[in-house]
């Protein structure tokens, strides 16, 4: 038991493993954001589909949502502070649509990655449970970076306070 807890253990705080899931949620918030950014007219029709905003809020929805996408996930990849609550939130918020659109058994596509995704009720089941595994890679993130700040290490990270303030010192 001892082993398989140093295990999980050492496999949580690995900084390759954290790095590489930075690495996939962020490239999956590019990808997306920018399909849906090159076709904003496509991307408003499927939203207007789950008639969850008026039609007023539309383009700008189809526009700003890609646009926050595409930068959370840049700022995922740079690890740039926020960028990780950003992704979560938005996995909360396409959870909540997707479940909304299973129990209405709405027969859509569910606007995620590209236009041409399987249309009907089964696209929008593989998007919800998709999007359950992303949620479980930014919990992951957290759980991470609450482990190395609980260690006081912050890995990457090349002036934070401490070491801009002890490098001023020195000179």
């Amino acid at each position: 038991m001892r082993k398989a807890l140093k295990f999980v253990t050492n496999l949580v705080s690995s900084p390759l493993l954290y790095i590489g899931v930075r690495l996939i949620l962020g490239s999956i918030f590019i990808y997306a954001g920018l399909v849906k950014i090159s076709d904003p007219k496509t991307f408003a029709a499927i939203i207007s589909q789950y008639g969850l905003i008026p039609e007023v809020f539309l383009p700008p929805v189809a526009i700003g949502l890609p646009l926050i996408e595409f930068l959370a996930g840049v700022g995922l990849i740079f690890n740039i502070r926020g960028s990780i609550t950003v992704i979560f939130g938005l996995l909360i918020m396409f959870i909540f649509v997707l479940w909304y659109g299973i129990l209405r058994e709405l027969n859509i596509d569910c606007g995620c990655f590209t236009t041409e995704e399987l249309e009907g009720i089964n696209s929008l089941k593989q998007a919800f449970y998709r999007d359950i595994i992303m949620i479980i890679g930014v919990i992951y993130l957290f759980i991470y970076k609450r482990i190395k700040i609980y260690k006081k290490e912050i890995p990457f990270l090349f002036f934070n306070k401490f070491n801009l303030r002890r490098f001023q010192n020195d000179t």
